[in-house]
């Protein structure tokens, strides 16, 4: 990893990377203005004085603050990029923790280019090796993206094969994130993709400076396969290393809820114009086991359990004929669950399952079967494994940039989307990643 040059990229990874970056900036901008997001923002403030690296929609910080202010931000929407074999949000706590120490070394737009996908290698890679067990207690955008951060922050800084082993063997001993946080609804997720990219700036930053860390955080006796999952697969770790690049198997987002959810709710679209809500007497939903853990909330009291139940956003689906953020607004949940009186009678009809052939599918695939009977008898029926932004069922550049402009448009104006999109596709050209998307946000945009 540390002898990696950007020479070395091929040219659909190259495009793959940008890809990415495209669809992960709109989420940042977008995510910047949430509560959860200010928050941290005025925290990273109170760390001290520091203008190294850009804050999306707050001054600028510290690389390590505004790598943990952006990848908060990032990961609010529930929008960002997903990963299907490592169940891996890359781009929230990769991509800021690259941009920081690229803005703070000045380095340029084809260097960060190689730190991001680098990054992606090393966080998909992990977590790759240690899924799905891993996944029963422990949330990889928090634990095994800590590892790209690291790749990331430590391609940017040069360092050699010593300091980058003793970058990642610092990132492991820091890497955490429990998946608790669900069943309260807790803002701890949104903090998972930021620590991540903290953690990983200050893994790298301790190795330039001669920091040592563990030459085997991943295989040890004491180390991050055996504490973290009982299955571990070091294959996965090396498997194609170098000539398969893991960021062109990156999926993208079509809907604002947890990617477990979205094979259904494609599903759903599919069967809408046959199933007018009137009509519908059930909905089965069928699931894998990992996902369902995470999805099963029957009736949910707040936008966070909606974003977490497929039960409603199947509903929603139905009902709306889209799942975005507006199905998602306060005003829809009530302590009682969901108040839109369509979308609780369709709830009050669908049962939710697990299969077992779909569980021995998961995670190579994230597959769903939905089965309507309408109240004359007729049972409608879909299946799917892989949700639209998926390799296997792509979307396009335009698409993405449609989806950053949708994002970013109302809350900041069409011209600030478009310039998003501008220099997203000029960042090859940049010499000095540290002006780059200094000024993207109007001043007006920036919390006191």
């Amino acid at each position: 990893m540390s002898a990696a040059r950007y020479t070395d990229l091929p040219l659909d990874v190259l495009a793959d990377t940008s890809r990415a970056i495209l669809d992960w900036l709109g989420s940042a901008l977008a995510g910047s203005i949430e509560q959860p997001a200010r928050m941290a923002q005025r925290v990273v403030a109170g760390f001290g004085v520091s203008a190294d690296a850009t804050v999306f929609s707050a001054p600028r910080a510290s690389a390590a603050a505004a790598a943990l202010a952006n990848g908060v931000a990032s990961h609010i929407l529930e929008l960002d990029d997903v990963h299907k074999g490592s169940t891996l949000h890359a781009a929230a706590p990769v991509i800021p923790a690259a941009l920081a120490v690229a803005e703070r070394e000045h380095a340029s737009g084809e260097a960060f280019l190689l730190a991001v996908a680098l990054g992606y290698e090393a966080a998909l890679r992990v977590g790759e090796a240690v899924n799905p067990d891993h996944y029963r207690f422990f949330h990889p955008t928090g634990t095994a993206a800590t590892f790209g951060a690291a790749a990331a922050a430590g391609s940017l800084l040069g360092l050699d094969a010593r300091q980058m082993s003793d970058a990642l063997g610092t990132a492991g001993t820091q890497a955490a994130g429990l998946w608790e946080f669900n069943a309260d609804g807790a803002m701890s997720k949104h903090l998972h993709p930021g620590k991540a990219a903290m953690n990983g700036v200050l893994a790298a930053d301790l190795a330039a400076a001669g920091f040592t860390g563990a030459t085997r955080i991943l295989e040890g006796e004491r180390g991050f396969f055996r504490a973290t999952t009982r299955s571990a697969d070091a294959t996965r770790i090396t498997e194609g290393l170098g000539s398969r690049w893991k960021i062109g198997e990156n999926c993208y987002k079509m809907h604002s809820c947890c990617g477990h959810t979205h094979s259904a709710i494609d599903v759903a679209l599919d069967l809408r114009a046959q199933a007018p809500i009137d009509k519908i007497a059930s909905i089965r939903i069928a699931t894998y086991g990992s996902g369902y853990e995470i999805v099963k909330e029957p009736n949910p009291s707040s936008p966070y359990r909606g974003q977490f139940s497929i039960a409603y956003v199947v509903a929603a689906a139905l009902a709306e004929g889209r799942v975005g953020l507006e199905q998602f607004t306060a005003e829809r949940f009530g302590s009682a669950g969901v108040r839109d009186p369509a979308i609780a009678s369709l709830l009050g009809k669908t049962t939710v399952t697990v299969a077992q052939d779909l569980t021995a599918k998961y995670p190579a695939a994230w597959p769903t079967r939905i089965e309507i009977e309408l109240t004359d008898g007729t049972v409608l029926r879909g299946a799917a494994d892989f949700p639209r932004g998926n390799p296997e069922n792509p979307v396009t550049t335009h698409e993405l940039e449609a989806k950053l402009t949708a994002l970013v448009a109302p809350r900041f104006g069409p011209d600030v989307a478009q310039r998003a999109i501008e220099l997203v596709h000029s960042i090859a050209s940049c010499r000095d990643m540290s002006t780059h998307f200094r000024d993207l946000l109007p001043a007006e945009a920036h919390v006191a």
